[in-house]
């Protein structure tokens, strides 16, 4: 079994679709997103068909980002839509329709995005992540905006002395900034670099871009 988790996906989905054609998901696979489904790329729609698809097969554990919680806060009130769009919402709205209203997002992507979603998943060695966790905190006590907005900036060890895999903090250099007790896996795709998949336990890496490219690597060779 492998423990495989996919950084900041941002409505890229020819990136995801190649990834998961090269990662090869195994039945006793657990698939973890970190989250960021919606906003900048081309097809957020087409991303959230696939989770909620891989989500229904029992495969995934789908974290919620803070681009999945700006559309639902969106949603829900009429103040946070501008920010939202201003942030790459209204590239998550035209993937839905030409007219760019969230009346055409269909209900089983809001049941994914609120319910479906969780704000972190822990396993016997690692915590996975949107963004971020406050050290001294236990899971159960993390604030919201440090799950989701904590910026990648030389964690500390977390006090369960697991290792954090997170995204959200974009890494310009197209691969996964691994600091021993935290690793981020958000390689930018939507501008131009790449979707990240990691293997927990064997630190293996693959890569896909929007153009259908792929790279692997191990994480122990950057």
């Amino acid at each position: 079994m492998r423990t495989l988790a996919i950084g900041d996906i941002h409505g890229c989905l020819t990136a995801l679709e190649t990834l998961l054609d090269v990662v090869q998901i195994q039945p006793d696979d657990l698939l973890i997103t970190l989250g960021d489904y919606v906003d900048r790329g081309p097809d957020s729609r087409g991303v959230l068909d696939l989770l909620i698809s891989l989500w229904r097969q029992e495969q995934l554990v789908a974290i919620r980002g803070n681009h999945d919680y700006m559309m639902l806060e969106a949603r829900r009130k009429n103040s946070a839509r501008d920010n939202w769009l201003a942030l790459g919402g209204d590239a998550t709205l035209k993937s839905y329709s030409k007219k760019a209203s969230l009346k055409d997002v269909p209900d089983e992507h809001w049941q994914f995005l609120e319910h479906a979603c969780v704000n972190y998943h822990e396993t016997p060695t690692h915590i996975f992540v949107h963004a971020g966790l406050w050290p001294e905190l236990p899971l159960d006590e993390q604030p919201e905006f440090v799950l989701f907005y904590e910026r990648f900036h030389n964690p500390a060890p977390h006090m369960s002395g697991k290792i954090m895999i997170c995204g959200h903090t974009n890494q310009k250099s197209g691969l996964p900034r691994d600091e021993g007790h935290a690793i981020c896996i958000d390689t930018r795709v939507y501008k131009g670099g790449w979707l990240t998949c990691l293997d927990a336990q064997s630190r293996q890496l693959w890569q896909a871009n929007q153009k259908g490219q792929t790279r692997q690597m191990w994480l122990d060779d950057l």
